[in-house]
């Protein structure tokens, strides 16, 4: 029996939100006995992690989808990119004869147009969901889309995000949540606060993440003189002014001595086990929301903005504390609730640990992600320590 073959593609080599969950999909194509192979836009610590699950890793420079590349000057370059692209990328997808090209994210449009020139079945992973986005540029992002044989939503946010500008992707569409990996073991969090509340942030520093009002929020919050933070996470190359208006303001406000900045490292779970409340403060539209849930995962009461996906991603904890997005005394007073009803709020966390694990269990994942692209590949045998093989709904 033919092994099924999977060409992936992603844009980034990082170990952020999209690229854990890329590394889990990988996982659940080769736990059902598929050979993959990974087409990274560049290299870094994701491709080590790749290579140790069992799949081949190819770097291949191509262009990304990012809101710079959107303006006059630069638009010419990135569709010539395109053009020389399209050709490696036919070239590469005719040696490997894939029975599936899975592209992750619609930042790298190119693949969807390699796949359909290459007379390959096309899976496309959806992990953004832009609605506060222009009409137009919506449109454009949607539109490679059009070429997908299937389309895995992480949401149903993200889903009706898409419907909005192209209606029949509902016929074609599932939604996935994201499976999440959860710490090496959990500890519960304090009885008592003992004058003291530790937050954590856990992502890119960026203004639609949201550390700027977090900082804010902490300056003005009445429990302000009892709180520490710590910022888990790097910003993007270009977006290094961010992090120096975010420490000017730091120091601006006197919080130097209770706040740090760690940069961005492997795993948030040791600082959250280090944490009484992680905040996910984005001000923007979010798909979903993995640092929320790992906020769960951890046992830790969470404070999250009330927006797009992140609803979806904190609904139905007892833990979660919803606050209304980029307005700093909401959030102030949302930290200042924790503080006030931190005995209850302890306590949910830990039932909401167990919801959580069960929620987005990897081995649910793995058998969910499998069966988006089973109809695609030739029946093979699952590896011993795999999954059975899950029929399609």
């Amino acid at each position: 029996m033919a092994q099924p073959r999977i060409l992936v593609v992603h844009p980034s080599a990082e170990l952020y939100g999209s690229d854990r969950v890329l590394l889990e999909s990988v996982a659940g194509f080769l736990d059902h006995g598929a050979h993959v192979d990974v087409v990274l836009a560049s290299d870094g610590p994701l491709r080590a992690q790749i290579e140790e699950r069992g799949a081949s890793v190819t770097i291949e420079s191509m262009p990304v989808l990012r809101k710079s590349m959107l303006r006059p000057r630069a638009l010419p370059g990135f569709l010539a990119a395109h053009v020389s692209g399209l050709v490696r990328g036919v070239r590469l997808v005719r040696r490997l004869r894939p029975s599936v090209v899975y592209v992750s994210t619609l930042t790298i449009p190119l693949w969807n147009a390699v796949a359909r020139v290459a007379g390959v079945p096309l899976v496309v992973h959806v992990h953004e969901a832009e609605r506060s986005a222009g009409r137009m540029l919506r449109a454009g992002l949607v539109a490679p889309l059009r070429l997908a044989s299937l389309i895995v939503f992480n949401s149903r946010y993200a889903q009706t995000t898409v419907e909005m500008d192209y209606p029949r992707a509902a016929r074609k569409s599932r939604v996935v949540y994201n499976g999440v990996v959860g710490p090496a073991s959990t500890t519960t969090a304090r009885p008592s606060l003992d004058g003291e509340l530790r937050l954590v942030y856990v992502g890119r520093l960026s203004p639609r993440k949201g550390p700027d009002v977090l900082i804010e929020a902490i300056a003005r919050a009445r429990h302000s003189q009892m709180i520490t933070l710590t910022l888990v996470g790097a910003v993007f190359a270009g977006y290094e002014w961010f992090e120096e208006q975010l420490r000017a303001r730091i120091d601006e406000l006197g919080l130097t001595p209770r706040v740090r900045l760690v940069g961005f490292q492997p795993s948030g779970y040791p600082y959250l086990a280090e944490s009484d409340v992680a905040v996910v403060p984005s001000t923007v539209d979010e798909p979903f929301g993995n640092t929320a849930v790992e906020a769960m995962l951890a046992a830790r009461p969470a404070i999250v903005s009330d927006t797009s996906g992140l609803r979806e991603a904190g609904a139905g904890y007892d833990s979660v504390v919803f606050v209304s997005p980029a307005d700093a005394g909401a959030l102030a007073d949302a930290i200042d609730h924790t503080v006030d009803e931190w005995a209850t709020l302890a306590e949910r966390a830990s039932t909401d640990a167990l919801r959580a694990e069960e929620r987005h269990a990897l081995s649910a994942y793995h058998a969910q992600i499998w069966a988006a692209v089973q109809r695609f590949v030739p029946a093979a045998a699952p590896r011993e320590r795999g999954l059975a093989v899950v029929a399609e709904e």
